[in-house]
């Protein structure tokens, strides 16, 4: 089954997302746990913990069927010791806020270089920086996001996902989130028929289906391998419709959260119900 939705406000406290997304007809969504343009926020209040868990049941969401997203702040790759520190403390905090909401897993864009360490070098800190998380939580997956790979970020090819996987300890606890945008602006062809299948038997190849636990849906506004992370509305960019039809109609991508991130959230629920209608 497909569990598609869109990542809605938290505004106002936690307990309002799974109203807001239950609105658009999502079944599934994503969210901030806490001000994602901030590095600090205050603690979940009992009140809201306990509201976002009951909004959850009343409106079936499951905790496999919602992904949140970290802070765009966070870098876990950093090469400076301070700013490092400062990024893992961040992250840790996002971690432990999902397991008092009762989430079991966490997305997250695994971090960048700035053109001050390697490559290898800044992906072993990143695999560090969430081990460091995994043995401070419980029952939250870490979930790696690709990349379009703007800038110096990385995690934008499957062989950096999956040279992060094989340094973290706790392999039951780590995943993966494909961003479609992102997949096509890092130079992966998943427009045509014969693209998407050669990209996803080397997904599995390299990285597995079994670590795959959320999609974020998103056309794009770049070319094939741009490197520029703009997103676009389904079927407006320059991926088109046909290749989401085309997951939606693919087993591989049942019982996962799939999130719309896509620009124009007076859409979504226009988008959501194209997507379960072009289910054949």
């Amino acid at each position: 089954m497909k569990y598609v939705g869109a990542h809605v406000s938290a505004s106002g406290g936690v307990e309002n997302a799974p109203l807001n997304a239950h609105r658009i007809g999502a079944k599934a969504f994503g969210l901030f746990t806490r001000n994602q343009k901030r590095w600090y926020s205050k603690p979940l209040d009992e009140k809201s913990i306990e509201a976002f868990k009951e909004n959850c049941e009343k409106y079936g969401y499951e905790p496999f069927q919602i992904l949140p997203h970290d802070s765009y702040l966070i870098n876990l790759g950093h090469p400076d010791p301070a700013a490092l520190k400062k990024s893992r403390t961040a992250f840790l905090d996002e971690m432990q806020r999902c397991q008092q909401l009762g989430i079991d897993r966490l997305n997250f864009h695994p971090g960048s270089h700035l053109n001050l360490t390697d490559e290898e070098s800044c992906m072993k800190i990143i695999a560090e920086s969430v081990n460091i998380a995994l043995d401070k939580t419980q029952g939250v997956l870490a979930v790696i996001e690709n990349t379009a790979g703007q800038g110096t970020n990385l995690g934008y090819t499957f062989e950096q996902i999956r040279f992060i996987i094989d340094h973290i300890e706790d392999k039951a606890r780590v995943g993966v989130c494909i961003d479609t945008a992102h997949t096509y602006s890092a130079g992966y062809e998943i427009k045509s028929a014969e693209g998407f299948e050669n990209t996803f038997k080397k997904f599995d190849e390299v990285i597995g289906f079994q670590y795959l636990k959320g999609m974020h849906l998103n056309d794009s506004k770049k070319a094939h391998a741009s490197r520029v992370d703009r997103h676009d509305l389904i079927g407006q960019g320059t991926l088109g419709a046909e290749v989401f039809i085309r997951i939606m109609n693919d087993r591989r991508f049942d019982n996962i959260p799939m999130i719309l991130e896509t620009p124009d959230e007076s859409r979504w629920q226009e988008e959501i119900a194209f997507l379960y209608a072009s289910v054949k």
